[in-house]
């Protein structure tokens, strides 16, 4: 940050409707979007947050790029003065929570997915998600001699080619690189479009024909053949109690329920690491960060067995914490952890899930800043409401105000989930400016806090043991105030 930043202020940036640019790749009512847009620079928010869709750019086929809607939306953005945190969008919008708009990922890749459905993850009773390419493609040139990180790849020097401008002048602050479905870093495991309901403990996602081979390939190296991918941890709306695999004396607490579990995180871990890898590059020396966003999975965290977590790939228990490694994997590409649910508390949630998002929340931005990275978030629902924004505030700044800058932890941004017209009213507003004024610790807009140097060059790759060194011990979160100190007043 520039050395004469004002103290404590933390930038604010405002997530853009899902269909901003419209399923036809078009840039919809440009001039009812620069009057809401010009709003929110009034009154001192940083930036916008947008979704970059796959399917739109490249759906018309392979490497044919379409970016004039997009160019349009990042030039208003530009000249009304807001940063722009880009996400790398390569998952379907519509079928998680909150979606309103329907942009599935690109048509010929779904139709290579007709002759070959194992391009998708699948549960055990084969099922198939087609919101992002299974991890287990992700090296086989499936895709007209391509293979998935390839793709991935070629559409960010894609982008970067097509914003060089925007890039070199220092507006695209973040690059959020999407690593799974809703662009987080996890497996589909708790899919509204098959069924599931909260507070269900999801389903493993590793029953394609790539995983499974790969899974036995690393069960026979370990000198168990007869290991397989489980079939004994019940269906997307079970409680832990009700499957063999997280019940009392269940699987995962077993030598075979382990090796699974951590070959299961490591493959996500890995998926990660190699995706960051390419991204840096591609945007390599540009003026931006490369930011990768990981789940609040936060229902049966008070739960021993942690089966929502583990089901989505964070292999994290009470004596092992599945977060910490993630966060020294992202340390190695300079990247941020983006992560979600900070506006919500445990009294708001049912006692029957055995919730914890502010446990959750403290775990994981405490294994970031002590792996060293930067830490930033967002909420996981739309709130307009003091309770909500306080709460985000207190995680923003755990200890509060700090007169002088030794030690202390505070996020690097926070990202509030969404711009609507619900957003806009009276009332709502007043609220939300109230809100930006004290992310800034009551500090005037300052539009240079954001100081970007050239994107480095990934670090050496950190053998998965090296990062698995990271799961013990659990270390207590850093101590967290009750309440923020920079209370926003109904």
């Amino acid at each position: 940050m520039a050395a004469h930043s004002p103290q404590n202020y933390v930038p604010l940036f405002v997530m853009l409707p899902l269909g901003v640019v419209n399923a036809d790749n078009v840039f919809e009512d440009p001039d009812t979007f620069e009057q809401q847009l010009k709003k929110l620079k009034e009154i001192g928010v940083d930036g916008i947050m947008v979704d970059v869709w796959w399917g739109l750019i490249e759906g018309e086929g392979p490497k044919q790029y379409e970016w004039a809607a997009y160019r349009s939306l990042f030039e208003l953005v530009v000249k009304i003065g807001l940063k722009i945190q880009a996400i790398m969008s390569f998952h379907e919008c519509g079928g998680n929570v909150g979606d309103t708009v329907n942009i599935p990922i690109p048509k010929w890749v779904l139709e290579i997915g007709q002759t070959n459905p194992d391009i998708f993850y699948t549960n055990r009773s084969g099922n198939r998600d087609q919101e992002y390419l299974t991890l287990g493609v992700d090296n086989l040139p499936l895709f007209g001699g391509r293979t998935a990180v390839q793709i991935y790849s070629d559409y960010m020097k894609s982008f970067r080619e097509a914003m060089c401008d925007i890039l070199e002048a220092g507006y695209i602050t973040d690059i959020e690189v999407g690593l799974g479905p809703a662009g987080e870093m996890r497996y589909p495991s708790y899919p509204q479009s098959q069924g599931w309901v909260f507070p269900g403990i999801g389903e493993f996602q590793c029953y394609d024909k790539y995983l499974k081979a790969d899974y036995k390939a690393a069960a026979e190296k370990a000198g168990h053949p007869e290991w397989d991918v489980p079939d004994n941890a019940g269906t997307y709306n079970d409680t832990p109690d009700k499957t063999e695999f997280f019940g009392a004396n269940g699987t995962y607490l077993t030598e075979e329920g382990k090796f699974f579990l951590t070959w299961y995180s490591d493959k996500l871990i890995e998926h990660g690491d190699q995706i960051l890898h390419e991204a840096n590059k591609v945007f390599i020396g540009s003026k931006t960060r490369l930011a990768a966003k990981v789940s609040g999975i936060h229902w049966w965290y008070k739960d021993k067995t942690h089966a929502a977590e583990l089901t989505a790939g964070y292999y994290n228990l009470d004596d092992r914490d599945g977060y910490r490694p993630l966060a020294r994997m992202l340390s190695r590409h300079y990247a941020t952890l983006d992560f979600t649910c900070l506006e919500m508390r445990d009294s708001e949630q049912s006692e029957t899930a055995k919730s914890g998002p502010q446990e959750l929340v403290q775990q994981v931005l405490s294994g970031g800043w002590r792996e060293g990275i930067d830490v930033a978030g967002e909420n996981a629902l739309s709130r307009y409401d003091s309770t909500a924004y306080n709460q985000m505030l207190l995680n923003v700044r755990p200890n509060g105000l700090n007169k002088n800058d030794d030690d202390k932890h505070e996020m690097s941004a926070l990202t509030y989930l969404r711009q609507s017209d619900e957003l806009f009213t009276e009332a709502n507003f007043k609220l939300f400016t109230s809100f930006v004024k004290k992310m800034h610790a009551d500090h005037d807009y300052e539009p240079n806090f954001i100081h970007l140097t050239p994107l480095k060059r990934s670090k050496h790759k950190i053998p998965i043991e090296k990062l698995l060194d990271a799961t013990t011990p659990v270390l207590k979160p850093f101590p967290w105030a009750s309440e923020t100190d920079t209370p926003v007043e109904e």
